[in-house]
């Protein structure tokens, strides 16, 4: 296990600055999770981490050691791709000890690791087969194996999953998650999906264009994000936003008025904010599945989906356009109605003028 630490890691090309001197701690043992939009630069984070990418300027750190300068091969990291980058001559047993027999590793060390590595990841029995007879799922872990028995510091996952349909990404979500409790050991994963971010993290860095906007649990960053990029981006589906304007505001509530003339207390640290400006009021779909309670505020529905268990609702509320509404089971409503929506107060996030957030008093963690 190993900690992993960037000091003002930057990174540019030419003229272009892809990375803003970074600052972040990840502990060891930890699962961390790299998330963003494409081009946020969460690869090229990663890849830093890696040695395959130079800093600009700054430091990366492994285990307490100043590793800017020192190759890739002696950092004490393995990697796995979104591609599995395997050897299609090769066997399973031999993809995986490739790398200990390149290195000169005894033969019944390479056996012994191969076959314990095989074995957690229930590839024992697929040692013999070549890549082209192995499932999607069977080869990343395959590739996961080959990482596996060079006994990393650090683990280092680029997208993995990607090229996977939607029933193996779930599988082998499970698969990385049980893997990093066996192993203890310290993961660094990079992926654009939120869901896998929220599911499989110990911590989510969140990046945008460069820059850390928030670091923290998963259920921190769902209840007490940062700013409108992470309430938005942290969650699914997403948050949605109202215009709204701040009439009063305390360290005990704020009070504010929607566009229809609709006004209510939301339970935050409004202390900071100045009264008769524009902010944004957040509610999640999956808190309006409530009868009663809070405020209401009318809803012209144009889609309901029924998935069984759920039922979505599509359409216009509060003037916006694709606002989202989240119920449990079969909801009778369908495309054209007009329901009420209640807005409960305490699950109300707010944000200033300039997208940063109010501090929620009741933050369900």
């Amino acid at each position: 296990m190993a900690n992993v630490e960037f000091k003002n890691a930057i990174k540019r090309y030419g003229n272009v600055t892809v990375i803003h001197g970074i600052d972040l701690k990840l502990d060891s043992g930890d699962f961390i999770v790299f998330v963003g939009p494409s081009g946020c630069g969460k690869s090229t984070l990663l890849r830093m981490v890696a040695g395959l990418e130079e800093l600009s300027d700054g430091e990366v750190h492994i285990k307490d050691r100043d590793v800017t300068e020192v190759a890739a091969v002696d950092r004490g990291i393995a990697m796995v791709f979104q591609s599995y980058a395997l050897y299609p001559h090769m066997t399973v047993a031999e993809n995986m000890g490739f790398g200990m027999r390149m290195n000169g590793v005894d033969k019944n060390i390479i056996d012994e690791k191969v076959s314990q590595a095989a074995q957690t990841l229930q590839l024992d029995k697929l040692l013999d087969r070549k890549p082209k007879n192995l499932s999607g799922g069977q080869r990343q872990r395959v590739a996961i194996g080959r990482a596996i028995v060079r006994d990393p510091d650090v683990f280092l996952f680029d997208e993995p999953l990607s090229n996977l349909d939607a029933e193996l990404r779930v599988e082998m979500r499970l698969q990385i998650a049980r893997l990093h409790k066996q192993l203890g050991a310290t993961m660094i994963y990079v992926t654009h999906d939120q869901v896998e971010a929220m599911t499989m993290a110990d911590k989510i860095v969140v990046l945008r264009s460069g820059q850390v906007e928030q670091v923290g649990s998963p259920l921190e960053l769902y209840h007490q994000p940062d700013n409108l990029f992470v309430a938005g981006f942290i969650g699914s589906p997403r948050m949605n936003f109202l215009d709204a304007t701040l009439l009063e505001g305390s360290a005990t509530g704020a009070v504010i008025q929607l566009p229809n003339g609709t006004k209510a207390t939301i339970p935050v640290d409004a202390s900071s904010g100045t009264p008769n400006t524009a902010i944004s009021l957040g509610i999640r779909p999956e808190d309006l599945d409530k009868a009663t309670g809070g405020f209401s505020i009318p809803m012209d529905v144009d889609v309901a989906e029924r998935l069984g268990g759920s039922t979505y609702l599509y359409g216009r509320c509060g003037g916006l356009d694709n606002f989202v509404v989240q119920r449990s089971g079969l909801d009778p409503t369908g495309s054209g109605d007009t329901v009420d929506i209640a807005i409960p107060e305490g699950d109300c996030h707010l944000f200033d003028e300039n997208g940063i957030a109010f501090r929620r008093l009741n933050n369900n963690l």
